[in-house]
């Protein structure tokens, strides 16, 4: 396993947490599934690929990077074809 910084671990737990709120936010109707819905999506997927990478966990490396492109490209929707 490689080594983990302080850094790594602070953006994984980000990406852990952002995904989990976007979820509730969306789940207990706080939000619809918009732009604040996406970023929390996009960003924490990259936290979780970032950590995942690091401590060589591919397997949710590849759920990630599919989980961040679906978000991406429902985000870039939303700001350009809306």
């Amino acid at each position: 396993m490689k080594k983990v910084s302080k850094l790594d671990e602070i953006l994984g737990w980000y990406g852990t947490i952002a995904i989990l709120l976007a979820y509730a936010l969306v789940s207990f109707n706080i939000i619809s599934s918009g732009l604040i819905f996406q970023i929390l999506n996009v960003t924490g997927a990259l936290g979780i690929i970032w950590i995942s990478y690091k401590k060589e966990v591919f397997q949710s490396v590849t759920l990630n990077v599919f989980w961040a492109i679906i978000g991406a490209v429902a985000l870039l929707k939303i700001l350009f074809f809306s």
